[in-house]
């Protein structure tokens, strides 16, 4: 089974090549990318299989929700200054699952947008366009 996979769209020619780039350095089995649609709102979902744990985030240019590897904690405090969007949702094992998942954890800027704790993934994502 081949994990990294690309839907093309007119709007994903980024995915497509980056697609390629990974199948040239050997790792197509190790990171799936994928455009996620959500309201007509295009965002990126990138799966990171790892030993014993799997990555998983969603995001587009102003911000991103993640499984809960993410330290939200550092984000506030050591990177306050990088302003990062960013919210964190624990239990999760997929894409689909992130996204219907309550975040669990915010940063202050997410909270600034509007974006708070209990909120699902897509709803989060929504407040960041």
């Amino acid at each position: 089974m081949e994990i990294a996979k690309v839907v093309l769209k007119e709007d994903t020619r980024f995915f497509f090549h980056f697609h390629k780039l990974l199948v040239r350095k050997g790792v197509c089995k190790l990171i799936e990318l994928s455009p996620v649609e959500i309201n007509g709102h295009t965002f990126l979902a990138v799966t990171v299989l790892l030993p014993k744990t799997t990555l998983l985030t969603v995001s587009n240019d102003k911000g991103y929700i993640m499984c809960g590897a993410l330290d939200v904690g550092l984000l506030n405090e050591r990177l306050k200054d990088r302003k990062i969007v960013a919210a964190r949702a624990v239990g999760v094992k997929t894409i689909e699952q992130l996204l219907n998942a309550p975040m669990e954890s915010v940063t202050t800027e997410a909270e600034n947008l509007g974006i708070t704790k209990g909120m699902l993934g897509k709803d989060a994502l929504l407040k960041m366009i």
